[in-house]
């Protein structure tokens, strides 16, 4: 009965967590270029009473052996890079990866990495994310600049008066072996780390990565539906655990009764 209660404990523990992630991911819902997570779990050690395979008294051999389970805990909380949906916007300035891939930005003295392309001009008219940070390579747009545009293979064409072509840059993408381990620093920023792979830098289409579109942005990858039958699952889940406690609790209270 002890072991009851540890083990339903550590049910609810992992359900709070598998309801924290899906909160997070509801939040997000309307974020550019977020991608949600999902918590997976694993189970703990086991108790063994009784060995599969152990010869008996008799001389048979027991079929399935006893092991009681001690419980679960979290393994771990994935990204899922599935792509999101677009949106059109009409601003020649919101880049959309479609594919795999990310864009690299300078934040402070650190490179990291965004899917969200709702880019601007900063003071300079370099391009730059909402939050400051310049895209990688830098791209400085001049000020007579009438109209941007950018191709699947990244080139970034600025127009000036009478459709003369101003200057021609190229916006590249990174990639990664594994993004699911990526570390994200929040901010729509990942940094890169032993589990996500060195950073491959590559023109847009080659090697198996994104194209790069113009004038859409690519928002969350969360389906609400599904977020809320998870977090309906996880509620149900808990109340289980609960009453699993509760269950042992009450077989404790009559084996300490026993005595009167």
């Amino acid at each position: 009965m002890i072991r009851s209660l540890y083990s339903a404990a550590t049910g609810m523990g992992a359900q709070q967590i598998q309801t924290d992630v899906v909160a997070n991911n509801l939040a997000n819902a309307s974020t550019t270029g977020f991608k949600k997570s999902r918590a997976s779990f694993e189970d703990l050690m086991y108790n063994t009473l009784l060995v599969a395979g152990q010869t008996t008294p008799g001389g048979g051999q027991v079929p399935t052996g006893i092991q009681i389970g001690m419980g679960v805990k979290p393994a771990g909380v994935q990204k899922i890079f599935t792509q999101g949906d677009y949106i059109e916007t009409g601003n020649e300035l919101d880049f959309a990866i479609q594919g795999k891939g990310f864009f690299r930005v300078l934040h402070g003295d650190e490179e990291m990495y965004t899917r969200a392309g709702n880019f601007t001009l900063d003071s300079d008219g370099y391009i730059t994310s909402p939050i400051g940070d310049r895209l990688q390579p830098e791209i400085s747009i001049p000020i007579e600049a009438t109209e941007i545009v950018l191709q699947d293979d990244g080139t970034l064409t600025v127009f000036g008066n009478d459709n003369a072509i101003i200057s021609t840059e190229n916006v590249l993408i990174t990639t990664f072996i594994n993004p699911g381990g990526l570390y994200a620093a929040g901010q729509n920023l990942y940094r890169e780390t032993e589990g996500s792979g060195d950073p491959v830098e590559v023109t847009p289409g080659e090697n198996g990565s994104g194209t790069t579109l113009n004038n859409w942005l690519e928002m969350s990858n969360v389906s609400i539906v599904e977020e809320m039958v998870n977090m309906i699952v996880g509620q149900r889940a808990y109340e289980a655990n609960s009453k699993s406690v509760q269950t042992a609790d009450s077989m404790l209270s009559t084996a300490n009764g026993l005595k009167r």
